[in-house]
């Protein structure tokens, strides 16, 4: 099933796809946050024939929801409200900082990282939650 994972910034929106096998998790694009970002979000749905959607969902380390969380929630309902494709949530705790310590292994500038990481977290909010779907025996 293709799948396409979003990590939900104030300022930008990471997103990142898999293969139909759901082997792979791979950064796509990073769309900037704001009024357009659903729609930008809905044609790549479209172009990608985008299956199933997952939104990291940033839960603190002590169970708590934060500000983050409930930005997630109300992108997750406007999303909802723009298509009948189903929408879970995955915990995204520490994607951030591990995308960041990745693309730093890398060599990328600063200036680089700041393009990238938000897609790459995305990525491995995505690879997560396909891994935990095979662990469960959704994916054969």
């Amino acid at each position: 099933m293709k799948i396409l994972a979003i990590d939900v910034g104030k300022k930008r929106i990471g997103l990142a796809t898999c293969d139909r096998l759901e082997i792979a998790a791979t950064p796509f694009a990073v769309v900037k946050a704001g009024k357009n970002a659903i729609d930008e979000i809905l044609k790549i749905v479209e172009k990608e024939q985008v299956e199933a959607i997952v939104i990291g969902m940033p839960v603190s380390f002590d169970g708590k929801e934060r500000e983050s969380c409930q930005m997630a929630r109300f992108f997750k309902n406007e999303l909802a409200s723009k298509t009948s494709i189903e929408i879970e949530f995955y915990d995204e705790r520490l994607t951030s900082k591990i995308a960041e310590n990745s693309l730093l292994e890398g060599g990328f500038s600063r200036e680089e990282r700041k393009g990238k990481i938000d897609a790459v977290a995305a990525s491995i909010i995505l690879q997560g939650y396909i891994d935990n779907r095979r662990i469960r025996g959704i994916v054969p």
